[in-house]
């Protein structure tokens, strides 16, 4: 008598209980790879960050070099021109917020002690006039005066620290849109054998969505900047070129970045105009985010990566937990990039599903 073979131990789970343990594995792996890269940038963040500025920078002005060379422009001395054009338009912005903070700012600070004088009248208790707060603060500045002087001197650290960096990622800006024509090359090389067609295409789509983001948000920032200026010019409010100024560097971080740009020119109006006034600044600050909102983001970012605000919000909350205010400004472009290869993979492979075999039974 033959005996009957066993039957094997099979799974001990069903089938649905397998798949959602792998897919659990697979997010601990991802996350625990994210997890390393993040401490591993964060240890070498003074050559990291230069670089991911540097790749913004590019990704921003590579339109303009790359009409340069179809002009007949040396790939070199477009670059030079391209980083010189960068630092005019930079320096000509820091010029136009210190200039306005040099012009305006005894008229702000009058304003806003006035304003202080006004509200001690009307609702301050003892020891909270201006007096006994200056006071205070004389106590405080002799209590820590040491303290003080050691955050002076960790203040000029962090300055030097962000001059090397900016000057560095500016050189590296120069080099990215020198030699962009052989990245495509370099990439490929160090690809694995058979990947490298993949990984040229997740590489240019990646470029293609930060380039998207960061056109978009220049333009969508430029013209905010502009209205907002034209409106606090109307209402004579001072500093609006300033407070312009700060509108367009603000704009780089959605959403939180306006908010914070327009509550600063709302202040300043309601500290030298009035409340009435300060009201009219609200509501051209209202009426150019509701612009944005309904009309320059749609128009304009629509070819690129739309990502959902609420994901906007959680990511610019990551970059500000892991990086501070440059988390904040790196997040959502790079958020976009990894947008842009998941789409690309996404699209390569979708096709690609394996077709169930024809049934056999006769």
């Amino acid at each position: 008598m033959q005996d009957t073979p066993s039957p094997g131990p099979g799974p001990f789970l069903p089938g649905p209980v397998q798949r959602l343990a792998a897919w659990c594995a697979v997010l601990l792996l991802v996350s625990g790879v994210v997890y390393v890269g993040i401490r591993l940038c964060d240890e070498l963040r003074t050559a990291v960050v230069p670089v991911l500025l540097a790749l913004l920078g590019t990704a921003l002005l590579g339109p303009l070099h790359r009409r340069l060379v179809k002009a007949g422009v040396h790939r070199s001395v477009a670059a030079a021109l391209t980083c010189v054009a960068v630092v005019a338009v930079v320096g000509g912005a820091v010029y136009i917020v210190v200039a306005a903070l040099i012009d305006t700012g005894d008229e702000i600070v009058a304003s806003l002690k006035e304003a202080s004088r006004g509200v001690s009248e009307h609702f301050g208790a003892a020891g909270t006039s201006l007096d006994d707060l200056a006071s205070n603060a004389r106590e405080l500045l002799s209590k820590f005066g040491g303290t003080a002087a050691s955050g002076v001197i960790s203040g000029f650290s962090v300055v030097g620290e962000s001059i090397a960096v900016a000057v560095l990622a500016l050189l590296l800006v120069f080099f990215f849109l020198r030699d962009s024509d052989k990245a495509a090359g370099a990439l490929r090389s160090l690809a694995p054998r058979g990947s490298a067609d993949t990984l040229e295409a997740m590489a240019r789509r990646a470029l293609r969505a930060v380039e998207g983001f960061m056109r978009g948000t220049t333009i969508i920032a430029l013209i905010d900047a502009l209205c907002i200026t034209v409106g606090l010019l109307l209402l004579d409010v001072p500093g609006a070129p300033g407070l312009g100024a700060l509108v367009f560097v603000g704009a780089y971080i959605p959403y939180l970045g306006a908010f914070i740009s327009g509550a600063v020119a709302v202040l300043v109006a309601l500290a030298d105009r009035g409340f009435v006034i300060a009201l009219w600044a609200l509501g051209v600050v209202l009426a150019v985010q509701v612009l944005e909102g309904h009309v320059l983001q749609p128009a304009i970012q629509s070819r690129t990566v739309q990502m959902h605000p609420a994901l906007v919000m959680v990511t610019i909350t990551a970059g500000a937990s892991v990086a501070g205010v440059l988390g904040m400004l790196l997040a959502v472009p790079l958020t976009a990039a990894a947008f842009g290869v998941a789409q690309e993979l996404r699209t390569r492979y979708e096709g690609q599903e394996p077709s169930p075999e024809p049934s056999t039974d006769s």
